[in-house]
């Protein structure tokens, strides 16, 4: 028995989430089926994250076993031909017999997109919240978005009803970049300003929803209706209901996951 990581991509909308469930498609049912064809037999999968419906992946991770002889180059090929255009094996390898998606993973990197015009590109229309005009402050998010930065306790932006051991996380990076920031050139007004705004932060755990909630408390800084001091405020709560809205699904990634070197 070989023992198998991967790296895969894919575009979320129109599948139900990584999570198996009773009905509707899910990346982690898919990628099962396409083992099993493979391995014929019951092949289950561990995801390094449960990206919930309509969220993407540039780099999730998902690690399982096969009795089948096959070497990273092969099974990439082999997959990608029985999965839907939607989901993309990118890279495939062995690995110790003790590696674990999920629990292994050191880091998780997560970015979200957001639109904010009066009118929504088309094209976004998956893959980015719209703010609609007027712009919202940038500044006043980068520096709430900082304060998210460290060990805390994140119960404030845990989805209602989630059970875990610890809401302590530890976030190493948080911050806002707008499309000139990094290059781009997604305007989208007669002013030239500025379309995209992307918030990216990377830590060693999320909890549900926990991205997106802090999204939507950005939001409403940048609108104006709290200072960013109030990021902290929100933090020390340890309540959902002093933080802002969550963010939909859809301008949410996840951009990649850290190993250990020797994993």
């Amino acid at each position: 028995m070989a023992f198998f990581r991967v790296t895969l991509a894919y575009d979320g909308a129109g599948f139900v989430g990584w999570q198996r469930q009773a009905s509707g498609d899910s990346l982690q049912g898919l990628l099962e089926l396409a083992l099993s064809e493979l391995d014929q037999r019951p092949v289950p999968v561990v995801g390094a994250g449960r990206t919930d419906a309509g969220v993407h992946a540039l780099g999730q991770v998902a690690s399982f076993s096969l009795h089948r002889i096959i070497d990273g180059p092969k099974l990439v090929r082999a997959l990608n031909a029985r999965l839907p255009p939607a989901i993309r094996i990118l890279d495939a390898a062995e690995v110790p017999a003790g590696f674990h998606a999920r629990f292994l993973a050191r880091t998780k990197t997560y970015r979200y997109r957001l639109w904010n015009t009066g009118v929504l590109n088309p094209f976004e229309r998956a893959y980015a919240w719209h703010v609609p005009a007027p712009g919202l402050d940038v500044v006043a998010m980068a520096a709430a978005a900082s304060l998210v930065e460290g060990r805390h306790d994140f119960a404030s932006f845990q989805s209602v009803g989630t059970s875990v051991r610890s809401t302590e996380r530890v976030v190493f990076s948080s911050r806002i970049v707008t499309a000139s920031d990094a290059g781009a050139t997604a305007t989208g007004d007669a002013s030239g300003r500025a379309a995209l705004i992307t918030y990216q932060v990377r830590g060693d755990g999320f909890l549900h929803h926990m991205v997106r909630t802090i999204v939507g408390t950005l939001v409403e800084i940048g609108r104006g209706k709290c200072g960013p001091a109030w990021m902290s405020e929100v933090i020390a709560a340890r309540d959902r209901a002093a933080a802002g809205p969550t963010a939909p699904p859809q301008g949410l990634f996840l951009v990649g996951v850290e190993y250990d070197a020797q994993l």
